[in-house]
Formats: C-alpha cells, sequence, structure tokens
C-alpha cells in the first residue's frame, strides 16, 4: 500500500467549516527509520507521539458539521506539522523527558526529505482544502496530557488557543465557561500561537476566521468519549458562529 501523509475526508461535504488535526496519528513511514524512531512502544503511545482521541473527535465534529476533516499521518516525531520550517522544534531530539534516537543524527538532509514527503503535501493539501469556499471557517483540535513529567496536574478539561484574531475564540470561551462541569482555559494548557504553525500560516496571515481546540485526553480516551464531546461541541460551535457575524 503506498504510504499517504494525509487523509482527506468528506471532501465534497458543503459546510464552511474545515476541521483540522494536525497530530492525528503516531505513524512513522516506512522512509523513516525503516518505519522506527527507536522510541519504545509505549512513548509512541503517550502525547509526545501524537494527540491521542484528536482524531475521532476531529471525525466526528466533521461528520456533524457536514463539512471536511483533515487529518495528518505521520507523527509530530516524524516532523511537526505544526511549526513554521525555520522553527527549531520542527524535529524533537527530546519531548517530555524522552530521547527520540531516530531524531538524533537527523541531518538538514533529512529534514528537507521530511519537510518534502510529509510536511509540505499535508500543507499543501489543508491550503487547498482552505480555499474551496471564500468564507471557510479553520477549526483544529487538539489534545494534550493531563500532567507532563515533574509537572503538576493541568486542571482544565477544554483549552481554546487564540492569536490576534479572536472573533471566534473570544465568543468561545465566554458560551463556554457558561456550562457549569467545564473548567475552560484560554490559551491553556500553551499560550496562542507561533509563527509559521497551523493556524498562522492558513487563518491568520490569509485573514480566515478560526479557533482552536485542546481537549485534555484521559477524556477522549475511547470513541464514545470522543464522539460525546463532538456532539456537544457542535452546537455550540455552531451557535458562536452565527452570533459572531463571521
Amino acid at each position: 500500500m503506498t504510504y499517504e501523509p494525509f487523509q482527506i475526508i468528506g471532501e465534497d461535504r458543503p459546510g464552511r467549516w474545515l476541521v483540522t488535526c494536525d497530530h492525528a496519528a503516531n505513524t512513522v513511514p516506512p522512509f523513516v527509520g525503516g518505519g522506527t524512531l527507536g522510541v519504545h512502544p509505549e512513548d509512541m503511545a503517550r502525547h509526545i507521539a501524537f494527540d491521542p482521541g484528536a482524531a475521532g473527535v476531529t471525525t466526528r465534529l466533521a461528520e456533524l458539521l457536514d463539512s471536511p476533516a483533515i487529518l495528518s499521518n505521520f507523527s509530530r516525531l516524524v516532523i511537526d506539522p505544526n511549526r513554521g520550517e525555520d522553527d527549531p522544534t520542527l524535529l524533537m531530539r527530546l519531548y517530555d523527558g524522552t530521547i527520540i534516537p531516530g531524531n538524533a543524527r537527523a541531518d538538514a538532509e533529512e529534514l528537507e526529505r521530511r519537510l518534502a514527503r510529509c510536511y509540505r503535501p499535508y500543507h499543501d493539501a489543508l491550503a487547498r482544502l482552505a480555499a474551496r469556499r471564500e468564507d471557510t471557517v479553520i477549526l483544529a483540535i487538539h489534545s494534550y496530557t493531563e500532567r507532563l513529567k515533574g509537572r503538576p496536574p493541568r486542571p482544565w478539561h477544554i483549552g481554546i488557543l487564540h492569536a490576534a484574531d479572536q472573533r471566534l475564540a473570544r465568543p468561545l470561551i465566554w458560551r463556554l465557561r457558561q456550562e457549569p462541569d467545564l473548567c475552560v482555559g484560554e490559551n491553556e494548557p500553551y499560550g496562542g500561537h507561533l509563527p509559521g504553525d497551523s493556524i498562522d500560516r492558513h487563518a491568520e496571515i490569509p485573514g480566515r476566521p478560526s479557533t482552536l481546540i485542546e481537549l485534555r485526553n484521559d477524556l477522549i480516551v475511547d470513541q464514545s468519549q470522543q464522539y460525546a464531546w463532538a456532539e456537544r461541541l457542535v452546537p455550540i460551535l455552531q451557535e458562536v458562529l452565527e452570533r459572531s457575524g463571521v
């Protein structure tokens, strides 16, 4: 079977949302170390390699929003599609206490190979999908670990990240905080966006409205939890989009 660095679901759906999942998979393509980075399977199943649960939330959200979704098919440890090409963390050699042997000696030629075969095809496809309508709204789905090694627990159930464009993020944060059972973070567990990341590249620079949702991964372990979150978020997202007027 031919390796593909991304998956598109529902390309012909008419909705104006484009649901993205930059860290959908922990796949190591066969042309990278013969399909391994030398990382223990237990670590490859952790948040350091991908965003556990995010793919299931993404596919269900896109289905319910009648909109397309794009999901990466390479581990963030192979190369991180949510970083600019000149970002020093594009290719990680140490992540949350785990050494990445397959990246230890990766040189400029190897980096360029991964850019050409994984990173750029993903972003080219994302750009094409985003341009299918003039009024596309980008919804980026990520997940995060409840606790990094040696750090305190993270209390948020859900976080909304934003940079300069807050047209959707600000009302979404307000609306989610009306839910009495949710602890909602603003630019938590990470702050805003980075130059050249996916939202910057496909939303901020071209002026498309967007929002990035981070879900704590212990809350989306199985399909029932993933679908429940998607089903809860859809009416909220639709309400916020309508009220925002974007």
